[in-house]
């Protein structure tokens, strides 16, 4: 009996040291000063823009694929692979005399063809393809495709060349293809050869989706929410109160958000590094929070 004694009164003086030091911490985290508690930041003018992002490829809008129409015996060809040709050049000739010309100027990138001989009708005699003529191809989801249009202008960063490019939509198929259970829309978009782009680099197209400008911002980290998810900042109340401030927001860019109303350009608002403090601080549901005792010189 004296030993089970023993170890209950040790078990009640952790549980008594445990009290006293979580009652020391609730202590010094809700009446500590503001100013070590909070951040702040001010409310600034800025444009927000919000983008559609998409992955695609850099594809050649012009390739002649040339194929041998009927039974020819090859005498002569004009071209080698690598060969800059333009439209209406001979590419090769038969001994019957019919020329084989190129319809697209462009590149020779294949040549499947040899002198004196015989060739079937519907043989891929050669390939060429035009680099100078290009675009980036893409898939447009079904819930994304009612938000573009042809000729919407759009950025274009190829990530192998660490460039952007401009360009704008030029169609948008009217034929769907279904992937996973969702339907994509096959959409190309022009831009300019500038001598580095190759077909088949990878390209992230970004056309904008909504944009504010000349409004009233704060950075996204500073927005609570309450348990109806509406959103409020804090703010420097009366004396050393920190107060709620309900607020309208519009877009956000991922970094900053509008702010519609509730908060003006210039006015300061208050943050915590610690979220965790949210409920020590607003126990009553966002009534004001006195931080630290009230002053002889405070209202």
């Amino acid at each position: 009996m004296g030993g089970n004694g023993k170890k209950k009164r040790r078990i009640w003086i952790i549980i008594g040291i445990v009290a006293v030091l979580a009652s020391v911490l609730i202590s010094y985290f809700a009446f500590r000063p503001a100013d070590f508690s909070y951040e702040k930041v001010t409310a600034s003018i800025n444009d927000i823009i919000t983008y559609y992002s998409f992955s695609g490829n850099v594809a050649s809008k012009n390739r002649q694929s040339v194929y041998a129409e009927k039974i020819m015996q090859v005498s002569e060809i004009y071209v080698e692979k690598g060969s800059e040709v333009k439209a209406g050049d001979v590419l090769l000739k038969s001994v019957q005399g019919d020329e084989v010309k190129a319809k697209i100027n462009g590149e020779v990138v294949a040549l499947n063809v040899e002198e004196n001989k015989q060739v079937a009708p519907g043989t891929l005699l050669a390939e060429i393809v035009d680099y100078n003529s290009l675009e980036v191809v893409f898939k447009v989801d079904e819930y994304d495709v009612g938000a573009i249009n042809a000729d919407k202008e759009a950025t274009v960063y190829i990530h192998a060349l660490n460039k952007e490019f401009k360009g704008k939509i030029r169609e948008i198929s009217k034929e769907g293809q279904i992937a996973n259970g969702v339907t994509f829309y096959t959409t190309a978009i022009d831009i300019e050869q500038d001598g580095s782009i190759r077909t088949g680099m990878s390209a992230e197209v970004r056309l904008v989706s909504d944009r504010a400008e000349k409004v009233v911002t704060l950075p996204m980290h500073v927005i609570y929410f309450d348990e109806q998810n509406r959103p409020y900042v804090l703010k420097k109340g009366r004396g050393n109160t920190v107060i709620k401030q309900e607020i309208t927001t519009g877009i956000n860019d991922g970094t900053y958000v509008e702010i519609k109303s509730g908060v003006s350009e210039g006015e300061e608002v208050l943050y915590k590094n610690d979220l965790k403090l949210e409920t020590l601080l607003f126990p009553e549901g966002g009534k004001n929070i006195r931080l630290y005792p009230k002053g002889d010189n405070d209202e």
